[in-house]
């Protein structure tokens, strides 16, 4: 008994499949703007500033998620935070 041929699926609607090609990469990622990206200072005044536990679990999963290097996650949130204006 031999396969039946494989369907052939041609497409007749260009721009939603080009639409739904450019759908698939896009990327959505929620910042609140009400986070505390800081803790509050305690210590010496000339003491770097600490981030908080929240702002080091995003850029933790940022880098989990992209698998990229601590430097390459640093300016990739750097970026987000500029193009969400915060």
């Amino acid at each position: 008994m031999s396969k039946p041929p494989p369907a052939r699926y041609r497409t007749t609607n260009w721009s939603s499949y080009n639409a739904g090609l450019r759908k698939r990469g896009s990327m959505l990622i929620w910042v609140d703007q009400e986070m505390a990206w800081l803790t509050p200072p305690k210590g010496r005044p000339c003491r770097p500033p600490v981030f908080s536990d929240a702002a080091i679990q995003f850029c933790l999963s940022i880098k989990v998620l992209f698998k990229l290097p601590l430097r390459q996650t640093a300016g990739m949130v750097a970026g987000l935070l500029r193009l969400a204006g915060l």
